[in-house]
C-alpha cells in the first residue's frame, strides 16, 4: 500500500467509527420510520464493483417500493413513482448514503473516492475508464461535487479517472467540504440525462420542438 493508502485508511476509520458513534440512534430512528411507512427490509443491499472490480455488498436505506426493478434507471425527479415519500426525503438529504459508513468501516469503500457501479457495467468501460477502479469507491467524490445528477454518465467516468490520477488528501478535504455545501443545497440530486447519447437525444428533440412551434 502507498503512504496516500495508508494514511486514507487510518482516516476512513477514525471518521466512520466517529460518525456511527454519534449518529448510531440516528440511524436507527431512520430504518423505523422506513419499515413502519412501506412494506420491506430498511436497508436495501446489492453487490456493486469495489477496488480492482472485487465485488462486495453495498448498504443504503430503501428509498423505492420493493416491488421494483432494484437495476432500473436511477429516478429523474422526485415524483418517481417508484420511490417512498421516506424516501425522496432520504434522497434529497443524502441520509440514504449513511449506511455505506459500514462499508467504509469494513474496507470496502472509503470516504472519498469514485462512486461504486455495478460490476455488469464493468465490460462497457473503455481501458481508461477502467481505471477509476485502481482505487476504493467512495462515499463521495469528484463526480459528485462536479455535477452529480446534471452531467452523464462518461462525464462522470472521465472525472472519477481525472481523480484517481490526481489523488491527494488536500483534494479529499474540497471535496467534503464541497460535498457538505451540496447536500445542504440539495444539489442536482436528480439525473437529467443519463448518457451523452441520451443529452444529444433530449437536445434534438428539443430542437425539433422549436422549428415546429
Amino acid at each position: 500500500m502507498s503512504p496516500l493508502s495508508i494514511t486514507k485508511r487510518g482516516l476512513d476509520i477514525v471518521a466512520s467509527v466517529s460518525a456511527l458513534i454519534v449518529l448510531w440512534p440516528f440511524l436507527v430512528l431512520i430504518g423505523l420510520i422506513i419499515r413502519i411507512s412501506s412494506p420491506g427490509p430498511a436497508v436495501f443491499r446489492q453487490e456493486r464493483a469495489g477496488k480492482d472490480g472485487k465485488p462486495f455488498v453495498f448498504y443504503k436505506f430503501r428509498t423505492m417500493r420493493t416491488d421494483v426493478d432494484p437495476f432500473g434507471p436511477s429516478p429523474k425527479s422526485g415524483e418517481d413513482p417508484r420511490l417512498t415519500n421516506v424516501g425522496k426525503f432520504l434522497r434529497e438529504y443524502s441520509l440514504d448514503e449513511l449506511p455505506q459508513l459500514v462499508n467504509i468501516l469494513k474496507g470496502d469503500m472509503s470516504v472519498v473516492g469514485p462512486r461504486p457501479l455495478y460490476l455488469s457495467q464493468i465490460p462497457e468501460w473503455s481501458d481508461r475508464q477502467r481505471e477509476r477502479l485502481r482505487v476504493k469507491p467512495g462515499l463521495t467524490g469528484l463526480a459528485q461535487v462536479s455535477g452529480r445528477g446534471r452531467i452523464t454518465k462518461e462525464e462522470k467516468l472521465e472525472l472519477d479517472v481525472r481523480y484517481v490520477e490526481t489523488a491527494s488528501l488536500l483534494g479529499d478535504i474540497r471535496i467534503v467540504l464541497a460535498t457538505i455545501t451540496r447536500v445542504f443545497g440539495r444539489k442536482d440530486i436528480y439525473e437529467k440525462r443519463y448518457s451523452q447519447a441520451e443529452h444529444t437525444r433530449g437536445k434534438n428533440e428539443d430542437q425539433k420542438s422549436k422549428c415546429q412551434a
